[in-house]
């Protein structure tokens, strides 16, 4: 199911998407998937899962901490894609999120799937698993030939990113490459939870969404910027402020979970209590 669907689904609501990312693998393949089913029931209407990489240079210390401790419990890609199967039986649009290198150099170790590339291995695997797609923070269209192709094969959702640093032609170039939704990373840095939302959010939306205007597309904008609560949620997704078509939401999620290592129950309820806040927050918008 592609991510424009909870998209579209959420603005016949008259609100903006909640999209919740965790690591797979942590605190472990089946702690995570506990977390994401209980972050979905309590309002994320997109789940993204990480794909931790062994030299994540735009994650930010709690989500490479994350990480980290999925690699060091020996997460290998088959847990990610065991991941996403079981997310998105919960019929919740399902990504993935991973740095290029994995991707393309998938199978390659075992030999497996002779005549096909890594690339293509891996789209097909993740479609089989039933994921919408791939969000590729570190692979701009323009170098994207191989993962273009396979995605549109199997119609997989292409989310690239734009940042405050993008030029207007830039921007227009990758909301044309985009399906699903375009991801505005509005912080200019590494991820990491804020106590601000920036103020280059709402200059990156706007100049998003009239690229898409140009190309004749109503293609949504995720903003990701450290939002942490529902206050800030509610900035992001206001009509009259930033106008974010999503909300996206990350090292929040990371940090509650690191915040109860030795119990797990507590920080599925203090996760819970989290997500409905964020919820609460777009609706409120």
């Amino acid at each position: 199911m592609s991510t424009r669907t909870a998209f579209d689904k959420a603005a016949a609501d008259g609100r903006a998407a909640l999209v919740g990312y965790l690591p797979a693998g942590f605190p472990d393949v089946a702690g995570g998937i506990d977390a994401l089913r209980a972050m979905v029931e309590a309002g994320c209407d997109v789940i993204e899962v990480g794909l931790p990489y062994s030299d994540p240079v735009m994650d930010g210390p709690t989500i490479q901490a994350a990480a980290q401790q999925a690699l060091d419990r020996g997460v290998r890609t088959a847990d990610v894609l065991r991941t996403v199967e079981a997310v998105a039986a919960t019929g919740t649009p399902t990504v993935v999120m991973t740095y290029w290198n994995p991707v393309e150099s998938y199978g390659r170790a075992s030999g497996r799937g002779s005549g096909r590339s890594g690339v293509e291995r891996f789209a097909r695997d993740l479609h089989a698993a039933g994921g919408a797609g791939l969000i590729t923070p570190d692979l701009t269209p323009d170098s994207a030939p191989a993962w273009i192709a396979a995605a549109d094969e199997l119609n997989l959702d292409k989310v690239f990113l734009v940042a405050p640093s993008s030029t207007d032609a830039r921007v227009e170039l990758t909301v044309a490459a985009s399906r699903g939704f375009v991801y505005a990373t509005a912080v200019m840095g590494v991820t990491g939870a804020r106590t601000t939302t920036s103020d280059l959010a709402g200059p990156l939306v706007a100049r998003t969404k009239a690229a898409a205007e140009r190309l004749g597309s109503d293609l949504p904008v995720g903003v990701g910027l450290g939002v942490s609560n529902g206050a800030q949620a509610a900035e992001v997704a206001a009509k009259g402020g930033i106008g974010a078509d999503g909300v996206i939401v990350g090292s929040a999620f990371v940090r509650t979970l690191l915040d109860h290592p030795d119990d797990r129950a507590a920080g599925l309820r203090a996760l819970t209590a989290l997500t409905e806040d964020l919820a609460g927050g777009v609706r409120r918008a």
